[in-house]
Order: C-alpha cells, then sequence, then structure tokens
C-alpha cells in the first residue's frame, strides 16, 4: 500500500486555521436543522425513510434534533453551555412555528399559483429557505458561533436563496420562486414583505480600518417596510437605505438611497423613475 504520510505533512504544514476538530460540525448542524423542521411539521418533512407513527407526531424527531443540535453545539460553546443552549432553542419551537404558518398563509394568499398551504409547505423552496433562517436566526440571537451560518448556507445550497442568520425579518414574509435573492447580515424586513427571484438586499460599500482590513458589525444593508412589494431583480444597497411602508420596487430597480412610504419605483430606460418621475 502507497505510504501518503509526506504528502499530509505538506497538508498540514500549510494549515494556517483553528487547529481546533470541526469535522462533524456540518453534518450534525445538518441533521439538527432538518429534525427541529421535521419537528414542527412532521407531518410534511421526513428526514427518515421509512417513517414509523411516533415519527410523524414529532416525537422522536425532538428528541433526534436535540441529540444532533447538541453534538454541533459541543464544537463551539463550552461544555456546560450546550445543554441550556439546546433547552433554550426547543422552547422557542413554538414561537418559530407560529411565524412559519403565518408566512404560509402569506405564500398562499400571495401567489394565485398555490391551491393549497400544504402545497406551500411541500413544494416551495422558500418555506425550506425562510424556515431554516427562522431557526438559524434564534440560535443568531443567543450567540451561538458558526452553527446559524452553516444552518443558511445550507438552505442556500439546496434553494438558491441566501438569507443571512443575522437579519431581522417580520412575519408573513414570502419570496416568490427564489433563485439568487440575497439578504444581507443588518436588512431588517418588516411585515407582510413580498420579494421575487434574484432581489439583492446587500451592501453599498464596505467600511476600511486604517490598518486596510474591513470594519466588521456595522450597518450595512438596507431596511425594508412593512407592505412592500420587491419585483425579480431589483437591488437595493447600503445600511442607510429605508424603503418605507407600502412601497413597490419594480423589477431591475437600482436603489442606494431611500425612497418614502406608499412610493412606486420602476426601472425605465436604465433610468430610476419614482411615481413616473425621473429621480
Amino acid at each position: 500500500m502507497t505510504n501518503y504520510s509526506g504528502t499530509i505533512e505538506k497538508l498540514n504544514s500549510l494549515d494556517r486555521h483553528d487547529s481546533k476538530d470541526y469535522s462533524g460540525l456540518r453534518v450534525n448542524t445538518e441533521n439538527s436543522l432538518n429534525y427541529l423542521l421535521a419537528t414542527m411539521f412532521p407531518r410534511f418533512i421526513c428526514p427518515d425513510f421509512p417513517c414509523d407513527e411516533r415519527d410523524r407526531t414529532g416525537a422522536s424527531y425532538l428528541e433526534k434534533a436535540v441529540y444532533h443540535l447538541g453534538r454541533a453545539l459541543s464544537y463551539v460553546l463550552p461544555g456546560d453551555e450546550v445543554s441550556s443552549c439546546a433547552d433554550q432553542m426547543v422552547d422557542r419551537l413554538p414561537k418559530i412555528k407560529e411565524i412559519l404558518l403565518s408566512d404560509v398563509e402569506a405564500a398562499y394568499e400571495g401567489d394565485p399559483a398555490a391551491k393549497s398551504t400544504d402545497e406551500v409547505i411541500l413544494t416551495y423552496p422558500a418555506f425550506t429557505a425562510i424556515g431554516s433562517y427562522r431557526i438559524a436566526h434564534e440560535l443568531f440571537a443567543l450567540n451561538v458561533p458558526l452553527i446559524p451560518r452553516i444552518m443558511t448556507e445550507y438552505a442556500h445550497r439546496v434553494t438558491g436563496i441566501d438569507i443571512h442568520p443575522g437579519a431581522t425579518i417580520g412575519r408573513r414574509f414570502f419570496i416568490d420562486h427564489g433563485t439568487g435573492v440575497v439578504i444581507g447580515e443588518t436588512t431588517t424586513i418588516g411585515e407582510h414583505v413580498k420579494l421575487y427571484q434574484h432581489v439583492t438586499l446587500g451592501a453599498r460599500s464596505f467600511e476600511v480600518a486604517e490598518d486596510g482590513s474591513l470594519v466588521k458589525g456595522i450597518k450595512r444593508h438596507p431596511d425594508i417596510g412593512n407592505d412592500v412589494i420587491i419585483y425579480a431583480g431589483a437591488t437595493i444597497l447600503g445600511g442607510d437605505t429605508v424603503i418605507g411602508n407600502n412601497c413597490v420596487i419594480g423589477g431591475n430597480v437600482w436603489l442606494t438611497h431611500s425612497i418614502p412610504d406608499g412610493e412606486t419605483v420602476v426601472a425605465s430606460h436604465s433610468r430610476e423613475q419614482r411615481s413616473d418621475k425621473n429621480i
């Protein structure tokens, strides 16, 4: 058998990262996410095949969720904090499900192609992306490192929808189609907001420190009010950009400034217009 020890030595010598072993973090995080979703929606989500009756009640799903979440948390938290954090996450599941059900209702009411709320849960990528985000956001709020990002990047990989767990998103949130949507870390979104595919809520620029490194932890992404619709391909950038309540942002619009309540913004001949007037 070939001896590869020399190659391994060279590879290890090139490692500039923390020497901590994270080899089981990703798989346990992804498993915990799937089981948490299945706990809330056991009639729709089945990580295992076949499902037995106990699985469909959500009982064993929750046990498996806690097991995998605990394993994942053990990689990033001190041992004496793991159990408490997992328990806090379990306590938040009813609230998360309540908000997710409002998102499902918004999808059903906002899409004439949706024949039932069951169809939304079973087939819409937005349900997977938003459900994963809502779980990850609670862990983000508990100051859990790494795991929230792994959860939302898993959903990003599966759905094409990229929502940072640090974003703050209100109830009745719907993403129609969804592919290519990007929602940055410091974005805030109000209630009853609808996005279409390829919408970007991003940063306009990055502040640089004296040593040339990027300044982190500052407000970089826009605020979106209540009852807003943002159509396909729109790009809204900047931490000081505020889209007011009851606004409509048309497809392919590029915005780096605020819009007051009740305005409609459209892109025409590569120029932004508001209420049919150039802005």
